[in-house]
This record gives structure tokens, sequence and C-alpha cells, in this order.
């Protein structure tokens, strides 16, 4: 998958974001969204577009945007990220996008009309047909709409809203009925209240976290604990507490590196295995360590049992198996100590138990 920015196609529209290479973007069927976890109404689309884009013989692209809006107006307010930027590239590539163009949210970009919006689509990013929701509005004061973009002369495709019309199954349909529609803000609310069943049946797929290993302030090695401290590269996390999680390392294009934590190993600690292929088991702590006081920034720190390595600078990808329970306050570092130790026992008497 190839990634631009529009604001480098816009102010010059043949030539690449390094200013080198020569771009001519192929004509394309294009969606429009935040994309915030890629969900199975998300993936609805996207095969919408692969559909409509092979029939014509053009080219898969969406375009999202960074910051999301609701981020760009009030950043203390915003909605949780389920996906940061890099998350959200190597999934729309994994479903079939062949281009992303990523519109930098800022007030020129919601000050463009309508109109404006429209010839960036058809004259400077080649779009010949476009799939939106049947709610899509655009330009400032949302004046444009679907009617809008087929009146300018572009082949617009609706999608209704995608539902989950049988909650005993992992049944979903595209039709307009009474059941719940499937969204970015329901797998939040699943995530915040630790249900990761039913948020992984809106996903398709595990929720999972992936992020670069940096320094923390390395409290957790005081206490017999250490940790490693995975970089958000979000303002909040969707889910808070303490989890039992997989772990693999990645390598620089995102593929999962072969047994790529044990072979780090020293001295014969090895860690646990994880459930799926060249992991590892850990727990892990997402949220604001209320009983070190360590300030009001979001951590994910985890744990790896019976592992002794140094994974400073590592890619990993977090996968959340099982919700223990959410955040505690401890009333000093013994009773903190004490209640990890027991965490750490329970999450790994769970694991014994998927054997």
């Amino acid at each position: 998958m190839k990634t631009y920015f529009l604001e480098q196609l816009i102010s010059s529209p043949h030539t690449s974001s390094t200013d080198t290479v020569p771009v001519e973007l192929a004509s394309c069927v294009l969606t429009i969204g935040n994309f915030d976890g890629v969900h199975l109404g998300h993936q609805a689309m996207l095969a919408q577009v692969r559909e409509i884009a092979h029939t014509q013989n053009l080219g898969a692209a969406v375009m999202i945007f960074e910051p999301q809006p609701r981020e760009f107006f009030a950043p203390a307010k915003a909605p949780a990220r389920l996906t940061n930027l890099a998350e959200k590239q190597a999934l729309l590539a994994e479903y079939g996008v062949e281009t992303l163009i990523v519109a930098g949210f800022d007030t020129e970009f919601r000050s463009l009309s309508a109109q404006a919006f429209a010839d960036i689509l058809a004259k400077r990013l080649n779009v010949k047909a476009l799939v939106l929701g049947d709610d899509f509005r655009f330009g400032h004061d949302r004046t444009g709409d679907s009617q809008f973009l087929r009146d300018y002369g572009l082949d617009v495709t609706n999608l209704h809203t995608v539902t989950d019309n049988n909650t005993d199954s992992d049944s979903i349909d595209t039709i307009d009925n009474d059941a719940a529609r499937i969204s970015s803000t329901r797998v939040r609310d699943l995530l915040l209240a630790g249900d990761l069943q039913a948020a992984n049946r809106l996903l398709g797929r595990d929720y999972a976290i992936t992020g670069g290993v940096v320094r923390g302030d390395q409290i957790g090695r005081t206490i017999d604990f250490p940790t490693a401290n995975i970089d958000l590269q979000r303002i909040k996390p969707a889910l808070h507490g303490i989890f039992a999680v997989d772990v693999v390392s990645l390598d620089d294009n995102g593929n999962v590196i072969a047994n790529g934590l044990t072979t780090l190993a020293s001295d014969g600690h090895t860690g646990v295995a994880g459930l799926r292929p060249h992991s590892l088991f850990g727990t892990a702590n997402i949220g604001k360590r209320p009983s070190v006081d360590k300030g009001d920034d979001w951590r994910l720190e985890v744990h790896f049992p019976q592992l002794q390595a140094d994974l400073y600078g590592l890619n990993l990808h977090v996968r959340f198996l099982h919700f223990l329970h959410g955040e505690r306050r401890y009333d000093g570092i013994e009773a903190l100590k004490a209640g990890i130790h027991q965490d750490v026992a329970d999450l790994l008497e769970w694991r014994e138990k998927q054997v």
C-alpha cells in the first residue's frame, strides 16, 4: 500500500511527499472516514470499494484524517483511539487498500467548501467513484453530501449502516433494522467495560496495540516486576486495567519475527509461551498507574513472567486476551508489590487453563 499526504498532493499534484519522485495517482474508487478500529462495518465498506475497483479496473483507495476531527476540535474530550495511524495503515493494507491518503485535519482543511473538496477529489486525486456511508457530510459547515457529489459528476455508492442483527452469532448484515449499529463508539464502550469477546466480534479479530518499547521510569525493576513500556502513540487508549496478553516482535515491514522475543533471552529465562505462534505470554497494565502518582499520562506496561531480556527498541504487537480487573490504587509500595504479585499469579493460572 502506498501512503500519501493530502497537503503535499494539493500543493504539488505531480510531486511525491519526498519531492523527488513524480506521482501520478491512478484512477481510483475512494472511501472517506476515520476508520478507527477498522471494524466489520469498515470492512464491509472496503469490500465494496474492492468490488467496484475490480469491476471498473480502478485502484482501491481510502482517505483518513489526522488528527481525527474530534481530536482537532477538543483533544481533551475526544474519544479514545482504537488505532493509531501506524496500526490503521497496517490494517487497511491487510484489507486490500492500495492507496492511503492522509488528510491533515486543520483550520485550512475544515474551511474548504464542498465545491473545493469535490475539485480535489476529481482533479487532484483522480477519483472516479466513491463508496460512502449514507450519513456522510463534508465541506465547510458540512454542506456537501452524496447527492452533491453525484451532481458534480462522480459515481457514488452509499452503503447502509452495518448492523449486528444477531447477538448470539457472528452473523453481520448490511441492512437497516433495529439491531445495534456496528461502530467505533460501540467497540470503545465494550473495551472499556473489559468485554473483549464482544468487542472482538465487532472487530472481526482480537484487539491489539502495536508500539515500540521505550524507556520509562523503571519503577517495575525496583519491585522485581520489570516491564516493557509500549509507546501508545495516541492521546488515550480505549481500554484500561489489568490484562493477560500475548506479544510478538515485528520487523520493519510489520511481519512477525520468528521467536523474536525468546531469542533475546539470557540465562535460560525464556518466558512463558503465548497462545499464538512466536509469542510470549505477558501481564499488562494499561492506565495512569494511580499507585505511583507519576502524572496524568497513559501507559501500557507489559511484564513477561520468567523472561530476562533487553527489549528496548523492539516493535511489539500486544494482543489482549483476558480482562482481570480495573486499575487499583494501593497504599504504599509493599501493597502495590503484593497486588502485582497476585495479579501475575491469577493471570498465569488463567493461562494454564487455556492449554
